[in-house]
């Protein structure tokens, strides 16, 4: 079925939640006025629809393949990819001394998930790109950055960054590329890299790899890692690519999903390499790129989540089967109104987190104010694991709602699932995610995590004039999750948090997403609150279940022994 950009979202939670005026009331961003948004989010749509979406069929059934050496990319690609291009949509948030729009994040956010939802296998591409380009702008030479970005943001080149080898998954320090000093201002990179989104192409002019490796006299694990930029061509003395560099792709993976995305595994065999940043900070310089690339990710499973449901939705609308009334088609059914109902009003929460997070990305650059940096890092890892997990969940309904249809691939309804199944996976599993939630971000004692309940209840508060009931909930789920926050700071033996890591990180997206829907019923048109006291009533008390969970700490879990789990 077509695709529909979801734009009177966009706009709705722009306006009305995610602090988007707060983002354009600064000088950093004040030429994002309103109508400039509103062009941005039509054309960005128009692109998607039109371009994009028709794609995304085609990369699941004729794959990126590696022919002699030399990357295929599936039918169509090239001119997509030459859309996104064209049309400036690498850049938006890149700085324009360099030729980027300088846009906010917010906004590059609600393209990507209209991306997502088109075609993820291609959207990966100036996804990562675009994380590329926040590395170099932040930590590469003036002599790199001159050189480079303005290639990366006019589609000229693209990016990819290598962390993952065989031995070294979520474990970056055990790492065993390493990195000589040529003694001219470059080093020869050594190694072999997996698990590479859009290793290479075959519709730009070079492929830029940002490659983690240890110099000789690197201590061992993260501290001794620097970054490295590896291109697949050398540039000349002009600037254009010339010799090739001693890498190579030497497989692609055969992948549940993203057909479309050429995985690859790298070898790199002596290649010329520049340094970015200083030596040993690596990590930090990679992590400048990861930590968007996380609220990225998350925003990849919303799309992918919108695509799911308008897929199940339009089949909803015209299958008939049984007596249910209306129009005779399965929509009228109880159970599965209630499923497209869930995956819409999950989909509208995910989007109003990751929208949030953004919005305080953009009031970090905006103030560079402790706070808003604070936010953003609090709701980063929340913004990745439940915007994927929404992914994952929407689409595995969307298969239900298809009924027997949906395990048919010609219906097209188990690729969404196929394609969003990984991005659980990459960037830091949700796992990591929520353990980083309970541990890294609740070193400040719980400060931001505060701040943002004491937000939502304010929040509430403030509608219990006009929706007392729906208001209430929202109150008690935001005290029982404040709660639950005080219990988790008080413990000083981190295994009591790790063990209810994943619950509690669920358990504030739940909070979180209660709060949007509460917005919508106050500012939205019937529909959005009629959803709203859907979610509020039906999902939201999920909260207590998962709290009690938080609270139950480690004991019972590590009492379970290896051989209890014994097959």
């Amino acid at each position: 079925m077509p695709y529909r950009a979801p734009v009177a979202d966009f706009r709705f939670l722009l306006d009305h939640l995610a602090g988007f005026k707060a983002v354009t009331a600064t000088d950093r961003f004040a030429e994002a006025t309103p109508d400039m948004t509103d062009a941005i989010l039509t054309e960005a749509a128009k692109m998607c629809e039109e371009v994009l979406a028709p794609l995304n069929r085609a990369g699941d059934l004729h794959p990126a393949r590696l022919e002699n050496g030399i990357v295929r990319t599936s039918p169509g690609f090239a001119d997509g990819y030459r859309a996104i291009a064209e049309g400036g949509w690498i850049g938006m948030s890149a700085s324009p001394d360099n030729g980027g729009m300088g846009l906010p994040m917010a906004l590059t956010t609600a393209v990507n998930d209209m991306m997502s939802a088109a075609c993820l296998s291609l959207q990966l591409n100036p996804l990562m790109t675009q994380g590329q380009i926040e590395a170099l702008e932040h930590h590469a030479s003036d002599a790199l950055r001159d050189l480079y970005i303005p290639k990366l943001i006019s589609g000229e080149w693209c990016g990819t960054m290598n962390l993952t080898e065989p031995q070294a998954g979520s474990d970056v320090g055990a790492l065993r590329t390493k990195a000589e000093d040529n003694g001219d201002g470059t080093y020869a990179i050594t190694g072999q890299k997996i698990y590479i989104s859009w290793a290479d192409n075959d519709f730009t002019d070079n492929v830029c790899h940002l490659v983690l490796a240890r110099l000789p006299d690197g201590v061992p694990g993260t501290k001794g890692i620097s970054l490295f930029l590896v291109p697949k061509f050398i540039p000349d003395a002009d600037g254009n690519p010339g010799r090739a560099n001693d890498l190579r792709v030497v497989s692609l993976e055969h992948k549940l999903g993203l057909h479309g995305s050429p995985t690859a595994v790298m070898d790199y065999a002596g290649a010329t390499g520049w340094m970015v940043g200083p030596e040993n900070g690596g990590m930090a310089a990679m992590f400048t790129m990861m930590n968007n690339a996380r609220l990225g990710v998350g925003t990849q499973g919303i799309g992918v989540a919108e695509g799911a449901y308008q897929h199940a939705l339009a089949y909803a609308q015209d299958r008939r089967q049984g007596k249910a009334g209306g129009s005779g088609s399965i929509i009228e059914h109880a159970d599965v109104r209630r499923m497209l109902a869930e995956m819409k009003a999950d989909i509208f929460a995910a989007r109003a987190i990751a929208l949030m997070c953004a919005c305080a990305i953009d009031m970090t650059t905006a103030t560079d104010d402790a706070a808003w940096r604070a936010r953003a890092a609090f709701l980063t890892p929340i913004a990745k694991a439940f915007g994927t997990d929404t992914g994952i969940k929407v689409a595995s309904t969307g298969v239900q709602v298809h009924g027997g249809m949906g395990f048919v691939e010609e219906t097209g309804a188990a690729q969404y699932l196929r394609d969003v199944r990984v991005t659980a996976i990459y960037e830091g599993t949700n796992g990591i995610q929520a353990i980083d939630l309970v541990a890294r971000k609740l070193m400040d004692g719980g400060e931001a995590a505060r701040l943002l309940i004491e937000e939502i209840q304010t929040g509430a508060e403030g509608a219990r004039a006009t929706h007392a009931d729906l208001a209430e909930a929202v109150w008690q789920a935001a005290e029982d999750l404040r709660e639950t926050t005080d219990w988790l700071v008080a413990q000083t033996d981190l295994q009591q948090r790790f063990a209810g890591a994943v619950p509690y990180l669920a358990a504030f997206a739940r909070v979180l997403g209660g709060h949007a829907h509460l917005a919508a019923a106050i500012h939205g048109d019937s529909g959005r609150a009629r959803l709203a006291t859907f979610y509020i009533r039906r999902l939201l008390p999920e909260v207590t279940g998962l709290l009690t969970q938080v609270r139950e700490g480690a004991d019972n879990l590590l009492e379970i022994s290896p051989d209890d789990l014994a097959a």
